[in-house]
């Protein structure tokens, strides 16, 4: 029964490389199914866990309550979402974001509970640390906005360089996964080499400062709590 329901949980995950826009799409009418399959058995084994689980404690469980309300609302979903197609009206599959709760809620996915518990707890932990580095990276956004802006400089591909802030945040955002350096920086090295301070100073205090200790707050954290829960 444990094989059939990671079989069933991973089919119903799959189906997101075959439901349109999908990478390999299969008609709809296939994928239905296979949803509706994979949901009846879900609902089959909740069905054997209220068998030879007492009532009162069946209905406290609320791990057996997401699956129930998840699996009415994937179905509501999906025949609003057929009765739609049927009169060609585009719709959203909302329901798809709530597949993942069948992998943490069954009670043989024991592990992953503890590991997404962990993962739960850390996070207030590490929201000062993610505000210090949202601060520094606005921050550096501004000063980019000001050094920048007003020089009237241009990208290779002749598009406005550093003149929107927002724009500026998401470059420098990038610029910290190093993904798009040097490329960034080449216009403002081109209009004078100083300004390759301005990123060697961004890198230096958000890539390897701020990520390092990011990090390093999230290790700690996260194996604390999952100790704690291993011993509970």
């Amino acid at each position: 029964m444990r094989t059939a329901t990671y079989f069933f949980i991973f089919l119903n995950l799959s189906l997101a490389l075959f439901e349109e826009p999908a990478v390999y799409p299969l008609p709809f009418l296939a994928t239905s199914l296979v949803e509706v399959l994979c949901l009846l058995v879900f609902f089959g084994r909740l069905t054997h866990f209220a068998k030879i689980t007492r009532r009162n404690v069946f209905w406290k469980d609320t791990k057996n309550i997401c699956i129930m309300v998840a699996i009415l609302l994937s179905l509501a979903d999906l025949a609003i979402y057929g009765a739609l197609r049927i009169y060609n009206i585009q719709s959203i599959r909302w329901s798809r974001i709530m597949r993942p709760i069948f992998l943490i809620n069954f009670a043989e996915s024991r592990q992953i509970r503890r590991a997404f518990r962990s993962i739960r707890n850390t996070l207030p932990e590490i929201t000062y640390v993610f505000l210090l580095f949202m601060f520094s990276l606005l921050m550096f956004s501004l000063m980019a906005l000001k050094l920048f802006g007003e020089r009237n400089l241009q990208t290779a591909e002749g598009l406005p360089y550093f003149r929107d802030y927002l724009e500026i945040v998401f470059d420098l955002y990038v610029l910290v996964t190093t993904a798009n350096s040097p490329d960034v920086m080449m216009p403002a090295f081109d209009f004078s080499s100083w300004y390759a301070l301005f990123f060697i100073a961004f890198v230096i205090v958000n890539t390897y400062i701020f990520m390092s200790l990011f990090l390093a707050v999230v290790y700690n954290n996260y194996k604390k709590h999952l100790k704690v829960i291993s011993e509970g």
